[in-house]
């Protein structure tokens, strides 16, 4: 005669929520959401709720709750310029990331000078707002020639040629383009250039000077 091969009839494992020991009762249960501490019996939670690790975790859970309300009501009151100033910094991050193996864009500088390195726009962000978030316009530089130099325009022309090519510095130079960037965009590019800046910053992981950008 032959036989059915045996065959478990429950999974080994399970995306549910796992099983808990109540510890009031020692009960195993299966919580009905992750917070759920003690099986369902009433006792077992008014036990729980008066004994000093319950109070500390009802204590936490409030906490958390507030904490979220507060950092939504803070995200509620930003405005469109809060958001562009979050997604400048962000971007600026990357900038300096993605050219750490480079010097500074409008002086003779190395990528081994040991100051402070900015991002520097070729056409300012007064002049033209509507590419302060443009790559071609975003480059490395030291912080003297960005701070005290105002981005040292004479060099970095055309460093930047050498860099882009001439065809893409006359586009940013003559571009007028109308451009109003909204809140929804602003929030997608803080989102995506932290994630970018956060992969360069495991690649260049070990190497020194250039993971501390």
């Amino acid at each position: 005669m032959k036989r059915t091969p045996l065959q478990r009839k429950t999974p080994l494992t399970s995306n549910g929520p796992r099983r808990k020991r109540c510890p009031e009762c020692r009960v195993m249960f299966t919580p009905s959401r992750s917070s759920q501490a003690v099986c369902g019996e009433i006792e077992c939670a008014i036990a729980y709720g008066k004994s000093e690790k319950g109070q500390a975790s009802a204590k936490k859970a409030l906490a958390d709750v507030g904490r979220r309300d507060i950092e939504a009501r803070k995200e509620a009151l930003k405005t469109r310029a809060d958001h562009a100033k979050e997604a400048q910094t962000v971007m600026n991050r990357y900038v300096r990331l993605r050219d750490a193996h480079l010097g500074c864009i409008s002086c003779d500088k190395p990528a081994t000078w040991g100051g402070q390195w900015h991002c520097s726009h070729f056409r300012s962000v007064g002049a033209a707002a509507h590419l302060r978030f443009n790559l071609w316009n975003m480059n490395k530089s030291c912080s003297q020639c960005n701070a005290h130099l105002s981005g040292n325009i004479m060099v970095y022309r055309p460093r930047l040629v050498e860099k882009i090519g001439a065809e893409k510095v006359a586009w940013l130079e003559r571009n007028q383009d109308l451009v109003r960037h909204e809140i929804p965009y602003l929030k997608r590019l803080k989102s995506v250039f932290t994630k970018k800046a956060k992969r360069l910053e495991k690649r260049y992981e070990g190497f020194g000077s250039c993971a501390a950008m």
